[in-house]
């Protein structure tokens, strides 16, 4: 973690800090979901710890959906 804007899939977001599961509502994943993966600073972060999780100022979060197609 550096200090600095918090990213969320490449996009500045200064207002990411806080609770992962509350960051996932206001990006419009639902946590409850299948298919989502979330990494915060280049590691996968298990879904069994997103409710205790924190997004800090400065890190990097990615947020993915797996979607099905041909």
């Amino acid at each position: 973690m550096s200090a600095g804007v918090t990213t969320v899939n490449g996009r500045p977001r200064p207002d990411a800090a806080g609770p992962l599961l509350d960051l996932l509502a206001r990006e419009g994943f639902d946590p409850a979901a299948r298919g989502i993966a979330v990494a915060v600073n280049g590691a996968v972060l298990p879904r069994g710890r997103w409710a205790e999780a924190a997004v800090a100022e400065g890190d990097a979060v990615e947020i993915v959906r797996i979607m099905q197609g041909g």
